[in-house]
């Protein structure tokens, strides 16, 4: 057989090839108003050409791109579980009884605050970003628009909460894969995110404390009294409902999987909506699938609960499986190595040493469209600079995940960008700047790393495959 061998991309064919995607994509969402799908579909092809013109294979190249988008399926699994999730724990009169509640309970004042601690007490049980937004979030973002808070501060608030929660879990799939790729115990790897992490966490806390005093004058108390009465009359408010979301957070804490989980949680929501609220059962079993529709009079309830299924998450669908592919095809013809390459040449410290990581974690998540890709590749191409400088690998496990997981959902095309967007609301692009704890966190990561702080040397080593010191793969199952 003939040896096939391929180069790497060039850095003009590698900005030719990024730049044109990147135009396609900006193009097709915010000017001519076409979906991101075709923009990522196109995208194939403009790699692909890259990838013959390298000496690449068609045959492999399309193996890349079907083996990226296995390696995410399960995503796609828990995706379609948490859209049926929320059009059942709706009708099931769960989400109002949260939100009836919470209206009640949350004073103006601190629920911005208060919000990032619910939605990251959430993910740090369940060890998952998606099942946090799709249920602790939703329910903050309905209590936030009763009380007159911006929808894009408040999906900014939970978005910190989850994000942060998710990345100090041993549950969570992103430190599993983070740890494992960068071959650190996650034990260790949580130790070395948690100093920076609770740092943040504190600063982010009091910047939303000192926003929510801001909103806490202007909320119109008459107006959420209309909110409350009219929650009464649509749907059955009781405590019992709260039992499912007892039963689900369990589970979830208990490491079990997801999909099933979540799963049981649309069971128990169908069951809600016929025996409390008196849903005819096809109706009741139809919110899976179709999303749940109410005309309330309000329109702020009706914009709230008038979501999920199933249905509602078939374009999500469509993007993380593009995505993905597309993630495999760029790792596959070396474009993100060639970028690094960039970096290499300037990293020299521990704070470049951070600062490149990140960027390239994050550029992970703008071409590869998915944080799995992100969190995969960081580790495999910036390994050999923390050797090289004398930096146990735990400081790679953090950076990668601070970049991966925490700008994962700022990207309008990756699969957390398009989750976040259509579980809350609200555009990727209007909540992002509020992300504040995503930012935060950077900046201190950055700062301290320049500093010195927070970092851990060792003896340089001779350049080690990241493959060979990464730890047994374990089994990923949150999102």
């Amino acid at each position: 057989m003939q040896q096939h061998s391929a180069r790497l991309p060039s850095l003009f064919q590698v900005f030719a090839a990024l730049g044109l995607f990147l135009l396609l994509a900006f193009s097709f969402t915010a000017k001519l108003n076409l979906p991101i799908q075709l923009a990522l579909y196109i995208g194939w092809f403009i790699v692909i050409g890259l990838g013959i013109r390298l000496g690449h294979r068609y045959k492999d190249l399309e193996h890349a791109a079907t083996q990226g988008i296995s390696n995410g399926l399960g995503a796609v699994l828990i995706l379609l579980a948490v859209g049926a999730l929320v059009g059942t724990w709706i009708a099931g009169g769960i989400v109002p009884t949260i939100i009836y509640y919470g209206l009640k309970a949350i004073h103006p004042s601190i629920f911005l605050a208060a919000t990032m601690v619910i939605c990251s007490l959430t993910a740090l049980a369940t060890g998952t970003s998606w099942g946090a937004a799709g249920t602790a979030g939703i329910a903050m973002m309905g209590i936030g628009q009763g009380l007159g808070v911006p929808a894009p501060v408040t999906a900014g608030a939970v978005l910190s909460g989850c994000y942060f929660g998710d990345k100090m879990s041993p549950l969570s799939d992103s430190v599993i894969l983070a740890s494992s790729m960068s071959g650190v115990e996650i034990v260790e790897h949580i130790k070395g995110m948690l100093p920076i992490a609770l740092i943040s966490y504190i600063i982010t806390a009091l910047l939303f404390t000192a926003l929510g005093l801001h909103y806490a004058g202007n909320v119109d108390m008459a107006q959420v009294s209309d909110v409350i009465a009219a929650m009464d009359k649509q749907f059955v408010i009781t405590p019992f409902s709260f039992i499912p979301v007892a039963i689900i957070l369990v589970l979830l804490a208990l490491r079990l999987p997801s999909f099933p989980v979540i799963s049981l949680g649309s069971v128990l929501g169908i069951v809600w909506a016929i025996v409390v609220q008196g849903m005819n059962p096809l109706d009741a079993i139809n919110t899976a699938w179709a999303p749940y529709s109410i005309e309330s009079g309000v329109n702020f309830i009706d914009a709230i609960l008038n979501r999920g299924g199933m249905e509602s998450m078939l374009g999500s669908v469509a993007v993380i499986v593009f995505g993905l592919g597309f993630g495999g095809l760029l790792d596959k013809v070396g474009v993100l190595e060639t970028i690094a390459k960039i970096f290499e040449r300037k990293v020299n410290s521990a704070g470049s040493l951070a600062t490149s990581t990140i960027a390239t974690a994050f550029l992970g998540n703008v071409f590869g469209s998915a944080m799995y890709v992100s969190l995969i590749l960081t580790p495999k191409i910036c390994a050999k600079n923390y050797d090289r400088l004398g930096f146990k690998r735990k400081n790679l496990s953090r950076n990668a995940e601070f970049g991966g997981t925490l700008t994962s959902g700022m990207v309008p095309w990756s699969d957390n960008g398009i989750y976040m967007a259509s579980i809350l609301g609200v555009a990727t692009l209007s909540y992002a700047p509020f992300m504040w704890l995503s930012f935060v966190c950077i900046l201190v990561t950055i700062v301290t790393s320049y500093l010195g702080w927070f970092v851990d040397p060792c003896e340089p080593t001779a350049a080690t495959s990241t493959k060979d010191a990464t730890l047994a793969p374990a089994q990923v199952q949150n999102t």
